[in-house]
């Protein structure tokens, strides 16, 4: 969904700019959590993908890289395209490349070669309705981006090559949206993909949950009972533990302390939503995730509230830390998480 977008062009740079810990807190089980700074920079970052040691990015002023968690380096490239100044907030990769989508008119997507970080335009499309939201691969062939609608429906593209050519699903193929109802481009994870499931989530005058088994050929719409109704309201985050288990989590982006009905969980792939947690907690988050090997019973969310987790799937909620301007997380490993936002990149660690 649209917002203001961050400009600018340039080349290529080289950096390492990592801190020692900078705060340490116990979480509940009394296990001291440490986090420090990878890197700081005039920058915001909304979309991470963990490849092993490195973290890839994709970011605001034409920018994108990568930050080397061994070596402690950052290197990172522009994209040069006429005049334009980019932002991207969408990331997907598969074995030997990375994909960053833009925001705005035009939509471009890009293909990244992971061992030169050369880029290639794969996909443009212009109107003055365009505004892609996330980009997912399901395995090294199958892929999908979802944007705001530019028709009555979320403008889907996929691809079945590995990314080099990317096709947009006709409207009349998909389910129709209500009045208002559209995507946010947190965090890129409005879509979740798990085994033969895709799921979508939306926001808006409606928060709905979409599904498809087959690949986007057919769909099954969900009602949710997260907060809608403006335009700033709704889920702006999901994650799918499996098939079965999900949480989405949103709010209202215009009264971010709100905590009503703006977390909810799901044990039957989305048929079915169970508020959580409801009036404690967070207020507006814009990205959650499960802890990996966890059961599905540990949580984790960032937002403009702070950093918070639970470790009761969701029933009850405790603050890690403060910072309020991180906008997307993703775990590394069990025990290490990587987070993104306005101006850095810190890593968390339970030790």
């Amino acid at each position: 969904m649209k917002k203001i977008l961050c400009l600018f062009i340039f080349a290529a740079a080289l950096h390492g700019c990592k801190s020692k810990s900078s705060l340490s807190i116990l979480n509940k089980n009394n296990t001291l959590l440490s986090i420090d700074t990878l890197f700081t920079d005039k920058i915001s970052i909304r979309a991470i993908e963990i490849e092993k040691n490195k973290v890839w990015y994709a970011a605001d002023k034409n920018r994108y890289g990568y930050f080397d968690l061994i070596s402690n380096q950052r290197l990172e490239r522009k994209i040069n395209r006429d005049s334009l100044q980019i932002e991207f907030r969408s990331i997907a990769q598969t074995s030997h490349s990375v994909f960053i989508l833009s925001v705005g008119n035009p939509a471009l997507l890009y293909k990244i070669n992971k061992h030169d970080l050369s880029y290639k335009l794969v996909y443009q499309e212009n109107h003055e309705k365009v505004f892609y939201d996330a980009i997912r691969f399901i395995d090294n062939q199958k892929g999908i981006a979802i944007g705001d609608p530019t028709a009555d429906t979320f403008s889907i593209i996929t691809t079945v090559d590995g990314g080099e050519n990317w096709n947009k699903l006709l409207s009349n193929d998909l389910p129709k949206l209500a009045d208002g109802e559209a995507a946010f481009a947190a965090s890129n994870t409005n879509i979740c993909v798990k085994g033969k499931k895709v799921f979508l989530v939306s926001g808006g005058f409606k928060s709905r949950v979409f599904v498809s088994d087959d690949f986007c050929q057919t769909w099954k719409v969900y009602e949710t009972p997260i907060i809608q109704g403006q335009a700033m309201t709704g889920i702006f985050s999901a994650d799918f533990l499996n098939e079965k288990i999900g949480i989405i989590v949103g709010g209202n982006y215009e009264a971010q302390l709100n905590n009503n009905a703006n977390k909810a969980i799901t044990f039957n792939g989305g048929q079915t939503w169970k508020l959580i947690g409801n009036n404690q907690g967070f207020g507006y988050a814009s990205c959650v995730q499960f802890f990996p090997h966890s059961n599905g019973k540990k949580i984790i969310s960032v937002g403009t509230t702070g950093i918070y987790s639970s470790f009761n799937q969701g029933d009850n909620w405790k603050k890690v830390a403060d910072d309020k301007e991180l906008f997307t997380i993703r775990f590394q490993n069990s025990k290490t998480a990587i987070l993104a936002g306005k101006n850095k990149m810190i890593r968390m660690n339970l030790k």
